[in-house]
């Protein structure tokens, strides 16, 4: 072959070398019988899909010429994937659905990653039965000249490309009905668009379009129109001759008036123009139920109503609402307010720039070096980077970051933390309401870098004359620091902060009940590190003390001397002035100071340790298993108080052993999961090393990541029964199989924190490991004998591919809004989080329902995904043949229900997606 290939030419060289590449590495799990089911075959998630294709193609299997639907990743070699695409037309003649999209990989916030396609072979236009074409998550900045041949094509999707314009080519389709281009860079439209007489639904939303062609009312047939988060100024009149026209999106436009004409279309039945600047509607859409038109100055004064003859009209801020797959935007001189994907909100003021500057966010997921707390701060947020860093604005640009306030906050504060000047600094901050669980953190900054929220003791600070003042704390009005005349000789800066301590905890620590301690007491400032006369400081004596009743031999004031972090005794090297309620001394040096009561003389190493008792938490681990499927692996650590309110919402769908004993853990420190005894993490993730999963613990945030995890053993014979265990620190070289010796040492700083059983469950019948995309599910049997079943392997597939639209399908499947709200709360971080919660739970609701799987059919359809849908239909019609063929084989009659038990009275076999 290799020297047959020297004469060829460089297209076909290339597929028949990788063809004969493919020969040696191909087994039989990469056969015919594993990739094509049914006449489908599916690439997408396989690794080097397009060298499994060529291998098929040179196999000449006969399947291939059965197959009408083909996945294929996106992600390959670029020049390998032309050279796959251009064989199509000899080796799949009957080819109707073609899906090449990106997305499959993410970056490390989750987003989803573009394919490297960036054009598509000519030879292309000769699958004369294509319909369905899926080009979404890639590369294309024009579009391929072998798409407006393809003259039987119905669905045309190319959302998330780079697309600036489109052909007037694209008016040569004369089957087209469904076209989207969302999440490109269009900037006008063509004028053949109006020729697409049978196009039905057009989503162009998430574009730059400024304005329409009048030819658009050429659309005859055209029944859904999706043109939001664009920058319209205008609709052209034509609009109104859309008499098909059922649904109308044009939020977040600057639309400042909209044709009377759209009142009299007969058959529409929303229509959407929030966010807008629409002052004057007509009467006949203002009181119309199906509009929708908050966000609008409605009835304000225009911007010149009352100006002067000759005063120049300011025009109004823009508004951009960012999508998730955005991670830039620019700002003008004319400034703008932009709210982020995240949930971050910014305000750009008139002239915070001079010229128009290109701005990139990134939210990173918290960690030890990109968050820097003191020893009583609390996360409250992830970790917000604003690009150019350093840059100075002209004027400060306002920002919100959305945050969920923590349960305690009697003498704490919320405030945004930022990097400035290669140190971390404190931003003034507002809190405002958005609702009773979700506060945002209000802020003014000069310039980009990184925010994050924070909870901290209550900050008190002052300017230090050389005159003297007195520096009181608003969260403890009996501690004060008093400053004398002379105490300095140019004005320094002066915090302090103050930290309550529980009335139980010393006592317990020292077992003694009459041990007590006052609130402790940091203080800090700018400038030279001592005074230069004595500072007074006043702290409340220890509770239910008095200083007339006090043994003062059992009092102590301790100090926490940096840099050796130890406390020290210092009472005997001060003079403590006692009153009825306060001690006052004097010192030069600032630092922590804690005033205790207690019968113990060496009370130095005692006050580390309940100072570190401060600071931990007191936290379960639990190990979960999804009921419908083993493999899938819930792992979270908990503070106590929330363990059993999150086990009660868990429990529906997930099983496992009783939470771990009690552990105790710092803000911050790192742990990590380790599998043992068989099991192992099913892919690699970026929070892996070696296979062992990393936590940060942050009190205020979810500590959960959900795990694949796999084995090597053999789960036909028997289940497996493993565990995984819990460990503090880094994550060392070895881990070792068992922890009987960390287990019977339990010391406070044992690495080992729990271990907790995992039991794989035995597979049945045939299964056997990697079947399935490598996963062995039980069967779901979502649907009806009618409509068909689908597995939960099927399911898992449809989420694997909805990506950003799953928001669209919820709510088509019928799921409140609401319940959206919640899912992207509780899996903010987590993209394929939130859509396998939407769709499981949906699913598991519905389970023995008729008509459910019809239902989802229909949802996809309704949200544009009709790729996935026709995905749906065919493993529906796969499983019906399969059901036919058994009940042939048993010789029963289609109506003969058979006996108990018998295979004809069986659900219908789901076919293996």
């Amino acid at each position: 072959m290799a020297a047959v290939a020297e004469g060829l030419e460089p297209e076909t060289a290339a597929v028949e070398d990788a063809a004969r590449d493919a020969t040696d590495a191909v087994d039989a799990g990469l056969g015919a019988p594993l990739l094509l089911v049914g006449n489908r075959l599916s690439l997408d998630l396989y690794p080097r899909g397009c060298h499994r294709l060529l291998h098929l193609c040179a196999q000449q299997v006969r399947q291939l010429l059965e197959v009408e639907f083909l996945q294929l990743s996106g992600h390959e070699d670029p020049q390998l994937l032309q050279a796959t695409l251009a064989r199509l037309p000899r080796s799949l003649p009957r080819l109707r659905s073609l899906v090449l999209k990106g997305g499959q990989h993410r970056d490390a916030l989750g987003a989803c990653l573009r394919g490297s396609l960036a054009a598509l072979p000519a030879s292309l236009s000769g699958l004369a039965h294509l319909a369905h074409l899926d080009l979404s998550f890639n590369s294309l900045e024009t579009l391929p000249a072998c798409i407006p041949q393809l003259c039987g094509l119905g669905a045309l999707l190319l959302s998330h490309n780079c697309l600036s314009e489109l052909p007037e080519a694209l008016g040569a389709l004369p089957a087209l009905t469904f076209l989207a281009a969302t999440h490109n860079r269009l900037q006008t439209l063509p004028t053949a668009l109006g020729s697409l007489s049978t196009l039905q639904r057009l989503d162009l939303s998430e574009n730059l379009l400024d304005a329409l062609p009048p030819e658009i009312g050429g659309l005859s047939s055209l029944a859904e129109l999706n043109l939001a988060s664009n920058r319209l100024q205008g609709l052209p009149a034509s609009l109104a001759g859309l008499r098909s026209l059922r649904l109308l999106v044009l939020h977040s436009n600057l639309l400042a008036s909209v044709p009377a004409g759209l009142a009299h279309l007969p058959l529409l039945a929303r229509l959407d123009l929030r966010d807008n600047r629409l002052r004057d509607v007509p009467p006949e859409l203002l009181d119309a139920p199906f509009v929708r038109l908050q966000g609008n100055p409605l009835g304000g004064p225009s911007p010149d109503a009352h100006s002067p003859p000759g005063t120049p009209v300011v025009p109004e801020m823009p508004r951009l609402l960012l999508t998730s797959d955005l991670d830039s935007f620019a700002v003008t001189p004319l400034g703008c307010s932009v709210t982020l994907a995240c949930g971050v909100r910014l305000q750009f003021p008139v002239g915070a720039t001079a010229t128009p500057v290109t701005i990139r966010y990134r939210l990173w997921l918290p960690e030890p070096r990109l968050v820097p707390l003191g020893p009583h701060d609390s996360l409250l947020s992830g970790v917000l980077e604003l690009q150019p860093h350093g840059v100075a604005f002209q004027k400060e640009v306002g920002l919100w970051l959305l945050f969920v306030p923590p349960r305690a906050r009697r003498c704490r504060e919320v405030v945004v933390r930022t990097l400035s000047d290669n140190s971390w600094s404190d931003l003034e901050t507002h809190l405002e309401e958005e609702a009773p669980k979700r506060l945002w953190a209000r802020c003014q900054v000069p310039h980009f870098s990184w925010f994050l929220v924070v909870s901290r003791p209550v900050s008190d600070s002052c300017l230090v004359p050389p005159e003297g003042t007195l520096l009181c704390s608003s969260g403890h009005p009996g501690v004060k620091v008093t400053f004398p005349p002379g105490a300095t000789e140019e004005p320094r800066h002066v915090r302090m902060q103050v930290v309550r301590v529980g009335s139980r905890e010393l006592p317990a620590l020292l077992g003694e009940p009459e041990a007590a301690a006052s609130p402790l007491l940091y203080l800090s400032q700018s400038g030279p590190p001592s005074f230069l006369r004595p500072v007074t400081v006043q702290l409340p004596l220890p509770p239910g003390l008095t200083g007339l009743s006090l043994d003062r031999s059992h009092l102590h004031l301790l100090y926490r001397a940096p840099p050796a972090a130890t406390w020290d005794d210092i009472t005997a090297q001060v003079a403590l002035e006692l009153t009825h309620l306060y001690a006052r001394f004097q010192v030069t040096r600032f630092s922590w100071y804690w005033l205790w009561y207690t019968t113990k003389s060496c009370v130095g190493g005692l006050a580390r340790k309940a100072w570190e008792r401060l600071r931990l938490h007191r936290v379960n681990l639990i190990a979960l298993q999804r009921r419908r499927d083993p493999e899938q692996v819930l792992l979270q650590c908990l503070p106590r108080n929330k363990v059993d309110s999150t086990l009660r919402r868990l429990l529906e769908r997930y099983r496992g052993p009783e939470p771990s004993d009690t552990v105790e853990v710092f803000e911050g420190e790192k742990f990590f999961a380790a599998f043992e005894r068989g099991i192992n993490v099913d892919a690699d993730r970026p929070d892996c090393v070696e296979g062992r999963v990393c936590f940060v613990f942050y009190s205020h945030l979810k500590n959960l990541k959900e795990v694949y995890v796999t084995t090597a053993l053999d789960r036909r014979a028997q289940a497996v029964r493993g565990q995984v265990s819990f460990y503090r620190g880094e994550v060392p070289e070895e881990v070792p199989e068992e922890a009987e010796a960390a287990r019977r040492k339990r010391a406070a700083d044992a690495p080992w924190m729990a271990t907790l059983p995992i039991k794989l469950p035995r597979l049945r019948g045939s299964e056997g490991p990697g079947q399935g995309a490598g996963l062995s599910l039980a069967p779901l049997n979502l649907g009806d004998a009618e409509t068909g079943f689908l597995t939960q392997s099927n399911l898992l597939n449809v989420a694997g591919r909805l990506g950003p639209d799953w928001p669209a399908v919820a709510l088509h499947l019928g799921l409140p809004y609401r319940e959206l709200q919640r899912i992207r709360h509780e899996f903010r971080d987590d993209l394929d989080g939130q859509i396998r919660h939407m769709l499981f739970s949906w699913a598991e609701r519905q389970a023995g329902q008729p008509g459910a799987v019809g239902l989802l059919v229909q949802a996809l359809e309704r949200s544009d995904r009709r790729d996935v849908a026709e995905e749906v239909r065919a493993v529906l019609e796969l499983g019906r043949r399969k059901y036919q063929e058994g009940i042939q084989r048993t010789s029963l009659a289609p109506g003969d229900p058979g006996p108990p038990g018998s295979s004809a009275s069986q659900s219908p076999e789901p076919a293996q997606a």
